[in-house]
């Protein structure tokens, strides 16, 4: 792996990051604290893969769901007797790195950074979330770990989630999307080269034709492609809910993970929506699914339809 620390994103954020490894290194207990809900699932197990490829002892938690919190309540940590305290707080507001409170325990919560993109490197800003983070955290931990290396390619999965990309390009994704399939971890391809995306991502989309095109793309060269997708995502454009930066990375950059048949965004997809309605099983499934997810690097069977 690459170091993501070296990357545009992190740039604004290098030494906090190795301040947090050093924490984590030379504690005899880590608490791993989270919300129940996927961008919490995604944060935590990052960490809980370097304490597991580095033989740390640590316990984690997940606590409620965000959707079971009032509009005017925050979640707040809950103190340990022992060790160091990991707090996950993906939900909280994008803080600048100046203005972020100390704590006597790990904070991780979006953060503002800077960013220099393109030929003429124009500084553009966005939010750093909280999955990157902690991804960053785990490879600088152990770089060459197994656990690590398993759930790299879900790195950006939380800039996903958030809502930057429903608006406008997002730097921040962009740039840690391109990092990752530059380093190997994934490969970038259009919808008809994922086997089986996962159904209804992209409203107004024909089944029907995508499975046509799927089998006619091997045939097809650049200009036919173009084309073919073209005249698949039109319909999409009339309806509501859909932003063009998101819609075009779900027809043209689609993340997959070797020779698997879902994407990454499927992946998320699927996650989110088999989540329970309610707080106590919320828990449970999360705490389920980080086990799976630490085991398999899958948030879903490879085949969605065995499972």
């Amino acid at each position: 792996m690459n170091d993501l620390l070296l990357t545009a994103p992190f740039a604004d954020i290098k030494q906090r990051i190795i301040q947090y490894t050093e924490m984590i290194q030379s504690s005899s207990m880590v608490h791993i604290h989270a919300p129940s809900d996927l961008e919490g699932l995604l944060a935590l197990s990052m960490v809980e893969a370097a304490c597991l490829d580095l033989g740390v002892k640590y316990r984690r938690r997940f606590l409620p769901s965000r959707k079971f919190i009032p509009r005017d309540e925050r979640i707040e940590p809950e103190p340990v007797k022992e060790g160091l305290l990991v707090f996950i707080d993906p939900f909280e507001d994008t803080w600048s790195l100046e203005e972020l409170p100390s704590t006597d325990y790990i904070h991780i919560t979006p953060l503002s950074v800077s960013v220099r993109l393109g030929s003429k490197q124009h500084q553009r800003r966005g939010a750093l979330d909280v999955v990157a983070q902690c991804a960053a955290m785990a490879a600088q931990l152990v770089p060459n770990g197994s656990k690590v290396r398993l759930l790299r390619p879900f790195t950006g999965s939380g800039l996903w989630l958030r809502e930057a990309l429903d608006t406008t390009f997002d730097p921040i994704h962009t740039s840690i999307r391109d990092h990752l399939r530059e380093e190997g971890s994934l490969r970038i391809v259009p919808l008809p080269e994922v086997p089986q995306p996962a159904p209804n991502m992209v409203p107004g989309l024909s089944q029907r034709m995508l499975m046509r095109l799927q089998k006619g793309w091997s045939s097809m060269d650049v200009d036919e492609r173009t084309l073919a997708l073209s005249e698949l995502v039109l319909p999409t454009l009339t309806q509501p809910g859909l932003s063009t930066p998101r819609l075009e990375e779900l027809v043209w950059h689609r993340l997959v993970i070797g020779t698997s048949n879902i994407d990454v965004m499927s992946h998320v997809f699927l996650a989110q929506q088999d989540w329970p309605d309610d707080a106590a099983s919320s828990k449970i499934y999360a705490s389920k699914l980080a086990d799976i997810f630490l085991s398999t690097g899958h948030l879903v069977p490879d085949d969605p339809s065995t499972g």
